[in-house]
């Protein structure tokens, strides 16, 4: 897949593409409806499909403060725009410059002379520019080619990113993956640690959140994706690690059936199933008796999960 700063000319070969406008975090059943549609009418009209996104998320830019809150980072974006038959990803670069265009000069400037785009797709919420000044009826006036998809509805209401939120805040993997159609992944380098997991018997590996918004925090029944292309099977404490001192936030998984040093490697982390919360114990002894506990349980949630080599 192609990936293009917008601050870069745009390649000659994916002019008059059809581009599906948005934020897309998550890359829940909603947007994938957008994408699908931009793919659809591109292939249709023999054009190029391109996926744009914002790194960072206008949030973050207009409201710093604001706790973590990304659902994929950029590369898991890609990955999946590319699964869902998009040919290019087009990051705009979130800064003043942007955040105080004017919609019209979005349009004008950005969208048909420096993208070149044929076609937009947006959901029909989707706004741009300055002030939040653009929608689709505005890329319409200007003479833009222009179709919204509505939003994605179940029994509960739109699905929304925020409702994908929601139900990691509280735990509930199932909820999680249905929006998304697959589970919430955090990927990330692993770092050397105190290796207190290894000194009871449950050597994990240490990754920082980053930016990613936080589960619940607690136990999970998780899989990894490793570099080589491995997948296992696991148990991971999300939190802060109550029983050891001083307190340090890191997911900590660890895999059934593996040994082998993945320190400096970059893995993916899967959560399937919430387990329970975080707890303190006054001994190593009841630990350890927990977690091959949870490492039972967890074996047995993830009974049956697709794991191809």
């Amino acid at each position: 897949m192609i990936l293009v700063d917008h601050r870069d000319p745009m390649p000659e070969d994916l002019r008059g593409a059809i581009l599906a406008l948005g934020n897309f975090d998550g890359f829940h059943q909603g947007h994938q409806a957008v994408v699908g549609e931009a793919v659809a009418w591109a292939k249709s009209e023999g054009r190029p499909s391109v996926v744009a996104t914002f790194s960072p998320h206008p949030m973050r830019y207009f409201k710093p403060e604001t706790p973590p809150f990304r659902l994929t980072r950029l590369d898991q974006r890609m990955e999946l725009f590319e699964r869902a038959g998009a040919q290019a990803m087009l990051v705009f670069h979130f800064d003043e410059a942007l955040a105080s265009m004017p919609a019209q000069a979005w349009v004008e400037g950005i969208i048909r002379r420096h993208i070149g785009a044929a076609g937009v797709v947006t959901g029909e919420d989707f706004t741009f520019g300055a002030q939040r000044g653009g929608n689709i009826a505005l890329l319409k006036s200007l003479g833009v080619a222009a179709r919204t998809v509505p939003a994605v509805h179940d029994a509960r209401g739109p699905i929304s990113s925020s409702r994908v939120r929601q139900a990691l805040q509280a735990g509930d993997c199932a909820e999680a993956t249905r929006l998304l159609t697959r589970p919430f992944a955090v990927r990330a380098t692993v770092q050397h640690g105190d290796k207190l997991g290894r000194s009871i018997g449950f050597p994990t590996a240490n990754l920082d959140m980053g930016d990613y918004l936080r589960p619940r925090y607690g136990i999970y029944a998780v899989t990894g994706h490793l570099p080589d292309g491995r997948r296992l099977l696991g148990a991971a404490n999300l939190g802060v690690r109550p029983t050891f001192e001083p307190p340090k936030e890191l997911l900590e998984p660890y895999f059934f059936d593996f040994s082998g040093d993945l320190y400096g490697q970059e893995i993916e982390v899967a959560f399937h199933h919430f387990l329970r919360p975080e707890a303190k114990f006054d001994a190593l002894d009841a630990l350890t008796e927990q977690m091959k506990a949870d490492c039972a349980e967890a074996k047995r949630l993830l009974t049956g999960v697709s794991l191809p080599l």
